[in-house]
């Protein structure tokens, strides 16, 4: 009984985002306990890899936000590329409107954290956390509604999610690269060659494209450009299809979801997501850095997504999804405001200071949850049959 039941909720939409929910929940909870010590000193403690005394040295946080992460944006990759060559990014036409909604959700969130920031260098690097959109929360809140909310909308925040996320991936590329060594740039052209003709000859053993993929991501973390990027690299040189007809593609995304989504993404929350309560007060919050990240996430989605959307709309570069009415639209770009873990990790890259790492993450959590229950009441709300006119 009890294992049918585990069975059950592994196989829900929303149990990613549960899992997302109580990993937080637990960090929370220990971070303001007697147990926060040792949490943050494990979190702390050094793991080495070397070689000769050559190698890797970092502390466990690091390896969770650079490491797992990595292979969280290789999963990002592989959905990227699927969708474009065969998904909801396959057809031009059916992508204007979720890209411009995503551009859009991506601007305003920052403009808004940018105004309210203007005055504090120390706190503007942070302009992209509200931008991004968590797909694993948003779509998990989506799935509590069932089939009271129309296929269409899910379509539509789906393929919005995808390209917030290559949005995401561009802005760290572009923003958040340390400084470059050059040589071992140099050096990552040797294992890409090594993908790119696997990719192109389709071959089907992928343990070798998953070792060049492991060797990118070394010398791109030395390279200065941040290592999640040899992840979404490697995705991309993923046979389609190989030489037998078959998709390696297809099979590592199938194989490697379930460990994304119920390991590597409550493990990284439940390592970032510990907000410190203890000397905190209510007006801490609307301190500009989390008032920035709250109030991007849940005023800059609402304008950036619902707002630009109307004006595409109006301006007849689209049409809304069959059956998606506005109040639909308007409850998706709430939910679009649930930015947890891409927020999360974009904060971990703009700050080093655990006090303003404190700061993110209140901002975070208390921006994605509004925004989930905003968005949850919008769409239930949307959700209630039409009263009939009474007969005359």
């Amino acid at each position: 009984m009890l294992l049918r039941a585990v069975d059950r909720f592994f196989k829900h939409d929303a149990a990613g985002g549960v899992l997302l929910m109580l990993s937080a929940i637990a960090a929370l909870a220990v971070a303001n306990s007697s147990l926060f010590p040792f949490y943050d000193g494990a979190l702390g403690a050094k793991l080495a890899v070397t070689l000769n005394g050559d190698g890797l040295q970092k502390p466990l946080i690091l390896w969770i936000n650079d490491g797992l992460m990595a292979i969280f944006f290789f999963l990002i990759g592989l959905e990227l590329k699927r969708e474009i060559l065969e998904g909801n990014l396959k057809n031009p036409r059916d992508v204007v409107l979720p890209a411009v909604a995503a551009a859009g959700g991506m601007a305003v969130p920052a403009l808004i954290y940018a105004a309210l920031n203007w005055g504090s260098p120390e706190t503007l690097r942070g302009w992209a956390i509200p931008a991004a959109t968590d797909i694993a929360f948003a779509l998990g809140v989506l799935a509590l509604l069932g089939n009271r909310v129309p296929v269409a909308l899910k379509v539509f925040l789906l393929t919005l999610a995808i390209l917030d996320d290559l949005g995401a991936i561009i802005v760290i590329a572009l923003f958040y690269t340390a400084e470059l060594k050059v040589d071992y740039l140099l050096l990552a052209l040797l294992p890409i060659a090594g993908l790119a003709w696997r990719n192109f000859t389709g071959q089907h053993r992928m343990a070798p494209s998953l070792l060049l993929g492991l060797v990118l991501w070394v010398l791109v973390l030395k390279s200065g450009v941040h290592a999640t990027l040899a992840g979404v690299i490697t995705a991309f040189f993923i046979p389609m299809t190989d030489k037998w007809g078959k998709s390696p593609l297809h099979a590592l995304e199938h194989g490697l979801t379930p460990y994304v989504l119920y390991l590597i993404v409550p493990v990284f929350a439940f390592a970032n997501a510990g907000v410190v309560l203890a000397g905190l007060s209510v007006s801490d919050l609307f301190t500009p850095l989390p008032l920035g990240i709250a109030a991007g996430m849940i005023l800059g989605k609402q304008l950036g997504v619902f707002g630009i959307t109307w004006l595409a709309v109006k301006a007849g570069l689209g049409q809304l999804p069959h059956g998606v009415t506005w109040l639909h639209l308007y409850g998706l770009s709430c939910l679009a405001g649930i930015g947890f873990t891409m927020s999360l990790f974009i904060g971990s890259l703009s700050f080093g200071d655990p006090a303003l790492m404190n700061q993110v993450r209140l901002g975070v959590l208390s921006g994605s949850l509004i925004s989930a229950l905003i968005g949850f009441g919008v769409l239930m709300l949307a959700a209630r049959p039409q009263e009939e006119p009474a007969p005359a």
